[in-house]
């Protein structure tokens, strides 16, 4: 059980340390990253619940719209409105790179969860590929949207709530397409390898951004 569990939380471990050292002295406390990733892990059970009553109350009877738009809806809105509520208007930003770190913390304490509880059903036979995609690509969706957060805070005028939408509306595509391939059981593998590579240069660009933005 140790072993399952060390490997569950293992690949959010490594993505977000290597988030956090990219800043080479952050400025932002530790223990605020780190109630951002418990706000992100709390979050990940009324998310299963309401997908529950949802599939089990059919009411969404197309079964690719539901695996697809809601399920990524769904997610993207909880991180967004937890990172609204509880990270933007409570906690300081030094930087535009807080607001990914913030971001990445509360994406990777849901991906923790539910990675968890994923393995703990099915085992560590599935440990890789979630590794490589389920839990990067949370911490990606994270890196963009905590981006756009980041902005926000900075930006004056219309600009804040523009970077606010940005930040909902931008992770929750990324995350219905991620979605969506998964659905095509034929051609995923296909889809999904060029996908992972523009998700993991469109987060990094953020990142580079995000630096930028940071030195001005």
């Amino acid at each position: 059980m140790i072993i399952l569990f060390t490997v569950a939380i293992a690949p959010s471990l490594a993505l977000f340390s290597y988030l956090y050292l990219r800043k080479e002295i952050s400025s932002e406390p530790s223990r605020a990253l780190f109630q951002a990733f418990v706000y992100g892990a709390v979050m990940t059970f009324p998310i299963l619940f309401i997908q529950h009553v949802f599939q089990e109350e059919h009411v969404l009877t197309n079964e690719f719209l539901h695996n697809t738009v809601f399920t990524g809806a769904l997610e993207e809105f909880f991180k967004w409105l937890i990172l609204l509520v509880f990270v933007y208007k409570n906690f300081e930003f030094h930087d535009a790179y807080d607001g990914i770190l913030f971001g990445a913390s509360v994406s990777l304490g849901f991906a923790t969860v539910e990675n968890i509880l994923f393995l703990f059903t099915f085992g560590l036979d599935t440990a890789f590929i979630r590794a490589l995609l389920p839990v990067s690509s949370h911490a990606l969706f994270g890196v963009v949207m905590g981006y756009y957060f980041g902005r926000s805070k900075f930006a004056v005028g219309d600009k804040k709530k523009w970077y606010l939408l940005m930040a909902l509306v931008f992770p929750f595509i990324l995350h219905v397409t991620y979605n969506a391939i998964l659905e095509i059981h034929d051609l995923w593998l296909y889809l999904m390898i060029p996908f992972m590579l523009f998700l993991w240069w469109f987060g990094l660009t953020r990142v580079k951004y995000a630096h930028v933005f940071a030195m001005r």
